[in-house]
């Protein structure tokens, strides 16, 4: 009997120790009972007082924000192409748990931004869109039609009658920004004359006649120019300061050339590269060329930076990050894009977008996926840190969502790229926390849902490992649900609330004086020491009659 009160006692001293209870919890056996298993748990964290405090902690800092209506003289739009909600959640935590920390509670940069909104992604003809008409609307303004760009909705696609039809045609804020003075650029990490950055140049009813060898016959005979050509050519895109990508073989003929030992693919025999640096020698502007990161590197670091950048850093789309070689990281071809437009005295434009991280989901590589965002996080940092928030807006969102979800009920600090730790399905075989609606990667055989801890692709983390889809296709979809908009700097609170993708670009011109209707900081503001300030006032007033008062009195 004493044996078993002792029992009792020490059993009561356990259960109130911490203030917590300790219950042995048998085998869930609905969902919805899973017992979690966190590696640890923040010791603040689990006191209320922790989360009061950070709250007010917030709210504080919400309430000290005032309205910035400066005008904007520069504007930095940046797109994740691809980059859901589910992708920008899934990308902090595997930031965090690439420092060894939960990852859940970890924020990227652009997260931190005071300001945010939704919005919808839909072509005017498709639920689920593609990044050309994406493209036309977050950089034209206007919705239109899959697969085309900067063309409104009266085009067909395909038709070159539509396209050289320029009532149809809708200019980028590019042109916008051009036609106040102000210097514009592009960067990003697919090709260049691919559908996000081509919307800041382009007009084609079909976004795949990117070289003119994928243009058709009958078209090229009615005139209508394919996207590089007009890149190297035709306004605005001729007067872009900066261009870097990928994309060098559109530019190129098709033949292997002793500069980069690859071939192009133009069958017209132009080399568009040469156009352009005849270009700039007929505009008597210096000008630089550049296809590697070491070549960037040099003019990043010259005395005399050149009015003028191309860089074509691989043939195709540039590589992942984790696979690269001598090519510029994103974060890279940023600071020198702003360190080049930053001379223009009236101010710039800088279109950016971190294209693979959608490339990435199409072939459900999750991994490359996550960590093509985080770079893109850092570019959006690094063009923070090079800005001032009372002159430029910078705003970050995505062009459309995909399909991958982050799913079942892992615990805390769960492996993001690996299985739910707390369960297995009904079938008794793992899953994991990241998955496809669709894609290339089957998650079923003959032998019913695949094991993927069974596959050594898997187990090792190879980039390229495929996450396992429902419907199996030869390419995963994008997502039509809407995506995140951040926005940072004069005007940042415009962009609050649910609205169509296609109104961020006149939200950017109002801010940055670029359109008619133009807010009372639109009028040309002194520069310190710009001379005499002419604003009326009290002294000017009695300087005005002493004057009137002299000349009366002595003439």
């Amino acid at each position: 009997m004493a044996r078993a009160q002792v029992i009792v006692v020490l059993l009561a001293i356990v259960l109130t120790a911490e203030g917590e209870d300790v219950v042995s919890t048998p085998k869930p056996k609905k969902v919805l009972d899973t017992v979690m298993n966190p590696a640890y748990i923040p010791a603040e964290e689990k006191h209320g007082s922790f989360w009061r405090k950070s709250a007010q902690e917030v709210l504080n800092s919400k309430l000290k924000e005032t309205l910035n209506k400066n005008k904007a003289k520069n504007g930095i739009l940046f797109i994740g192409d691809g980059m859901s909600l589910a992708t920008v959640m899934a990308a902090r935590t595997f930031a965090g748990q690439s420092e060894r920390e939960l990852g859940e509670d970890n924020v990227l940069d652009f997260e931190k931004f005071p300001v945010s909104g939704l919005a919808r992604t839909y072509c005017i003809d498709a639920q689920v869109p593609d990044s050309a008409c994406t493209a036309t609307s977050y950089l034209t303004g206007v919705k239109t039609k899959y697969g085309v760009i900067g063309l409104d909705g009266n085009v067909t696609r395909g038709s070159c009658y539509s396209q050289l039809y320029k009532r149809n045609w809708s200019p980028s804020i590019g042109k916008w920004a051009l036609d106040k003075g102000l210097d514009v650029g592009f960067v990003t990490t697919t090709r260049v004359t691919h559908a996000s950055p081509a919307g800041m140049y382009a007009h084609t009813s079909e976004r795949n006649w990117e070289a003119d060898v994928d243009v058709p016959d009958e078209c090229l005979s009615l005139g209508c120019k394919d996207i590089a050509y007009q890149l190297v050519t035709s306004d605005p895109g001729r007067q872009f300061k900066v261009i870097m990508g990928g994309g060098r073989r559109e530019f190129t003929p098709n033949v292997t050339t002793a500069l980069t030992n690859s071939t192009g693919k133009r069958a017209d025999g132009i080399d568009l590269t040469e156009l352009w640096h005849e270009d700039k020698i007929e505009r008597n502007a210096t000008h630089q060329y550049v296809t590697d990161r070491n070549d960037l590197l040099k003019v990043f670091n010259s005395d005399d930076l050149p009015e003028y950048l191309l860089g074509l850093f691989k043939n195709d789309h540039m590589d992942y990050h984790l696979q690269a070689s001598n090519q510029p990281t994103l974060e890279e071809m940023v600071e020198v894009a702003i360190k080049m437009l930053s001379r223009s005295s009236k101010g710039y434009f800088l279109f950016v977008e971190g294209g693979r991280i959608d490339h990435a989901h199409h072939e459900s590589y999750a991994y490359l996926a996550l960590d093509e965002t985080v770079e893109y996080a850092k570019a959006v940092k690094k063009a923070r840190e090079l800005t001032k928030v009372e002159d430029t807006l910078i705003v970050v969102t995505s062009d459309h969502a995909h399909t991958m979800t982050v799913a079942g009920y892992p615990s805390r600090g769960n492996d993001i790229l690996g299985v739910v730790d707390t369960a297995t399905g009904q079938d008794g075989k793992p899953y994991t926390t990241i998955s496809y609606a669709n894609g290339k990667a089957t998650s079923i055989d003959e032998g019913g849902r695949i094991d993927v801890t069974l596959s050594s692709q898997f187990i090792n983390r190879t980039l390229e490992y495929s996450y396992p889809s429902l419907v199996p296709l030869d390419s995963e979809t994008h997502g039509g649900e809407d995506v995140a908009v951040f926005a940072y700097g004069p005007w940042q609170h415009l962009f609050t609330s649910s609205y169509e993708q296609s109104v961020i670009p006149h939200f950017m011109a109002y801010a940055m004086c670029l359109d008619d209707n133009q807010h009372e900081n639109c009028r040309a503001q002194r520069s310190p020491g710009a001379g005499v300030n002419l604003k009326p006032n009290k002294y000017y007033v009695i300087v005005l009659f002493t004057v009137i008062f002299i000349v009366r009195f002595y003439f």
